[in-house]
């Protein structure tokens, strides 16, 4: 069951010390469904700032705003209201997708955890089986620890550490999958139920000509999930890009439920992101 509706945005408090064009990846993927509200606001040194705002869409229906920003203490808000897409399979669009995420990526260096799979994984049978069985090994492997890793941490990092946050068992997990020959990608999404509220991040992993989301932290139910955006692995995906200038992210806030009451997740079950 997917939710009716849901409500999405963040603040973030940014400090500019000089000129800067930031990138923002905050708004629902076009995938995900239809917006019925959306706004986003600027304020510098806590007065209304009205930025010219560039929209580019990427792939997968990733959805970026970008911003020439003054120096100065900056505000955004965005805000939204999505009707979710209904779920339906999520299928590959060639064998050119599948081939670029089974190669080794920059938090995702694959390669470097090819034996460990093999040795841990490989007795599975391919398919389904493997992918429950890599799931529950991460989920073992890894302790949720709020501030425990940092920025670029990989999963090889992670892995030695055996605790981490959301990035880190959705990086441990494309990485493992894509070791045992499974196509695997990144994705930041917004998710409801989520405690402590921040963005979220989960795997997909191809598995029977479908993408399935992974979500080895269980602290969110998967059909309350909004794509922002998908990638090979967080470099692709953050939710602030500094392309010039100095910035400084001083705070975030984060705020995602749904219309009524959240859905239940088996987590036994396949589940494709809209």
């Amino acid at each position: 069951m997917t939710v009716s509706g849901a409500y999405l945005g963040c603040d973030m408090l940014l400090e500019i010390t000089t000129p800067a064009t930031v990138v923002f990846s905050i708004a629902p993927s076009t995938t995900a469904g239809v917006l019925d509200v959306e706004e986003l606001t600027v304020t510098c040194d806590d007065l209304p700032f009205e930025a010219t705002v560039r929209h580019v869409v990427g792939d997968y229906g990733t959805r970026l705003h970008k911003l020439d920003l003054p120096p100065g203490r900056i505000g955004v808000r965005y805000e939204a209201h999505l009707t979710p897409a209904d779920a339906t399979t999520n299928q590959a669009d060639d064998e050119v997708e599948l081939l670029t995420y089974l190669r080794p990526s920059r938090f995702c260096p694959s390669d470097r955890l090819a034996g460990l799979a093999s040795a841990e994984l490989s007795y599975l049978p391919k398919g389904q089986e493997r992918l429950d069985g890599l799931t529950m090994w991460v989920a073992r492997r890894l302790a949720y620890v709020v501030g425990s890793s940092g920025p670029l941490d990989s999963a090889v990092e992670t892995l030695l550490a055996g605790q981490g946050v959301c990035r880190d068992y959705a990086h441990l997990m494309v990485a493992m999958a894509r070791a045992l020959d499974m196509p695997a990608r990144f994705a930041s999404v917004y998710a409801p139920g989520l405690f402590p509220m921040d963005f979220h991040a989960v795997a997909e992993i191809y598995v029977d000509g479908q993408w399935n989301a992974v979500d080895a932290t269980y602290l969110a139910p998967r059909p309350s999930l909004v794509r922002i955006a998908t990638g090979r692995d967080a470099a692709d995906t953050a939710f602030l890009t500094t392309i010039d200038g100095e910035v400084e992210l001083l705070d975030v806030v984060v705020k995602a439920s749904v219309d009524g009451e959240l859905p239940r997740d088996s987590y036994t079950d396949n589940f494709s992101l809209a």
